[in-house]
């Protein structure tokens, strides 16, 4: 039976964007190798090299886990250390996968892969069950707010494909993520290495109803409703064609203001408000691949021309409807990336949308512990932090030299995020999400003035 494609608002076949988690040694590339080759996702010449490969390494079938393992370094380590994105498709959808590492030191490669994801695939070995860092994967996709979640219970058939054992991984694991906020968890026994439920049901777990891996893939909503989502443009690029340069003479006072909506729908005539300025207008016109369009939505790239000759440039927020109130004081919650700590008192650069400006951390309120049991407060803080070391997540405050328009993290996770980057030498310290924003300074707490 053929099942019809899955169409999105722009009438392409929907895409998915998830990442893949779990422990060393779990499976996890053997699985995600075992998803291209029984989707029919690998290249005649891919999977030659891979058959090749693992001859060379004295094994008799092909070790699907070369086809995602691709640095040299990872060959050697038999680990993922880096993260591998691939693109594949099935007739119903299409997909672009972030497999991450496992080892806890690449915890921060795994909020990397996971926060542009819509699914997070966590894996964890039938034989050890829930451990420390299948908690981790579940705080962080719980933190970065990833909307689904499935645990892929792997190397059922080094257990005899025994439901009690997944039966008690999943329900150990199940009640910890829901405890973390986490809505929508489901749970599918495997064996990667057979191939059992990844693409094709299992003959040998009977005793499960539930959808295969590629399955759940396939159907699993994605994404939101555009119209209940806030409408955000930040402008990448003020476009102004000059006398000269070939175009007719109707586009001389061209002026439109280019980028990707983030979220939202854009209709000519609506009313917007230009941030940080506060300044409001109306679209006059909506460009897009060449063409006027009535109406655009997430995530099109479009040049909006607007009623009013407003001063916009680069880094400006143009908002629909309810709009976030610019400010330059800024609670987050953030993951330390790099490998230089962060303390309070560091002067950063941070990166909002396409907007760049000095901050200033003014404290590094507490550091959350992802691996300690659950309380009824949630996650445990460990307040006085002297800094956040790589890979830690904490809370902090940041004042910047430049009012931002952030949204609440929890609402919206494209404008709701940033980065905190060293201006000594560009390097990426720190991604955040934003939480509490509040208007007003505190006089009793000065800021450097040859900084912010």
């Amino acid at each position: 039976m053929t099942t019809a494609p899955l169409i999105d608002g722009s009438g392409a076949t929907s895409l998915l964007r998830f990442a893949t988690a779990g422990s060393v040694d779990d499976g996890k590339s053997t699985l995600v190798g075992r998803l291209l080759h029984d989707s029919k996702s690998v290249l005649a010449d891919q999977l030659e090299a891979v058959e090749r490969a693992s001859q060379k390494r004295g094994q008799d079938t092909p070790d699907l886990a070369l086809l995602t393992d691709g640095l040299r370094a990872e060959r050697e380590q038999g680990i993922t250390i880096d993260v591998a994105y691939r693109y594949f498709a099935t007739p119903r959808r299409r997909f672009i996968l972030a497999d991450t590492p496992g080892h806890v030191q690449y915890t921060r490669n795994m909020v990397t892969g996971a926060s542009t994801a819509e699914l997070a695939v966590v894996l964890v070995d039938a034989r050890h069950g829930v451990v420390e860092q299948t908690r981790r994967h579940a705080a962080v996709a719980a933190l970065l707010r990833v909307p689904h979640v499935v645990l892929a219970v792997n190397k059922m058939d080094l257990v005899d494909y025994a439901e009690p054992v997944f039966a008690a991984i999943a329900e150990e694991f199940t009640s910890y993520a829901a405890s973390l906020g986490v809505k929508d968890i489901v749970a599918v026994p495997i064996s990667a290495l057979a191939g059992d439920n990844v693409v094709e049901p299992s003959a040998r777990m009977d005793w499960y109803g539930g959808p295969t891996l590629l399955e759940h893939l396939e159907t699993v909503p994605v994404g939101t409703d555009p119209s209940l989502e806030p409408t955000r443009l930040p402008v990448q690029y003020v476009i102004r064609p000059q006398r000269g340069q070939g175009v007719s003479a109707e586009y001389h006072d061209y002026r439109g203001y280019a980028g990707q909506l983030a979220s939202g729908v854009l209709r000519v005539g609506d009313t917007v408000t230009v941030l940080p300025s506060g300044h409001t207008t109306t679209v006059t016109a909506i460009d897009a691949l060449g063409a006027q369009t009535d109406i655009a939505w997430a995530p099109r790239s479009v040049t909006v021309r607007l009623a009013d000759d407003i001063d916009i440039s680069r880094g400006d927020l143009i908002a629909a409807g309810r709009a976030p109130v610019p400010t330059k004081d800024i609670e987050a919650t953030v993951c330390h990336l790099g490998e230089r700590p962060l303390r309070a008192g560091d002067k950063v650069l941070l990166k909002h949308t396409t907007r760049t400006v000095r901050a200033l951390v003014k404290d590094i309120s507490y550091r959350i512990d992802i691996t300690a049991p659950i309380s009824e407060g949630g996650l445990e803080q460990r307040s006085g932090a002297e800094g956040l070391n790589v890979n830690d997540i904490g809370h902090v405050t940041l004042r910047t030299a430049e009012p931002l328009a952030l949204d609440e993290y929890a609402d919206n996770r494209r404008t709701g995020s940033f980065l905190l980057i060293d201006p000594a030498d560009g390097t990426t310290l720190t991604a955040g999400m934003a939480g509490e924003a509040f208007e007003t300074v505190r006089a009793t707490e000065p800021v450097e003035e040859d900084w912010v």
